[in-house]
């Protein structure tokens, strides 16, 4: 027995594809699903990016935790970091590098430092600007606690 199938095939009738109808369907239960599932992931990312700040304060606090141990003070000034890549001129004991390199926060801003620190006057401040990148708001992340 031999089957036609060219036969087949030139017969619109017996090929059938999608309606408009049914294509619109698809898209609009596409897009409902859409609605529901990226905001939920949209939280997420602004989560995330306030944990990775915290992190990296955190890790600022080891190095220059370590900067301190190996030359009895901390960093001065405000471009006090740049001091845990590159060895400052006054360092006799300078075993770094502490960092490889001075990341910005996850908003791509510079983090705060200061030495003498305004909030911890035996160390020093370390924050970054938060979502807003404006100091001072209620969503700057620190190495301090914020007293509300």
């Amino acid at each position: 027995m031999k089957v036609n199938l060219k036969a087949e095939f030139r017969n619109p009738a017996a090929v059938r594809g999608f309606t408009l109808i049914e294509l619109l369907l698809v898209l609009v239960i596409l897009g409902i699903l859409a609605a529901i599932v990226v905001p939920k992931f949209a939280g997420r990312t602004e989560q995330a990016r306030l944990t990775a700040a915290q992190t990296q304060i955190s890790s600022f606090g080891t190095a220059l935790d370590a900067f301190e141990v190996d030359n009895g003070y901390y960093p001065k000034g405000k471009s006090g970091l740049s001091d845990l890549v590159q060895a400052p001129r006054d360092a006799q004991n300078w075993r770094g590098p502490y960092l490889k390199e001075v990341p910005k926060d996850p908003w791509n801003n510079d983090y705060l430092y200061e030495c003498p620190g305004r909030r911890n006057a035996t160390s020093y401040d370390l924050s970054s600007g938060g979502p807003d990148g404006k100091t001072g708001s209620d969503d700057d992340i620190t190495n301090w606690q914020n007293k509300k």
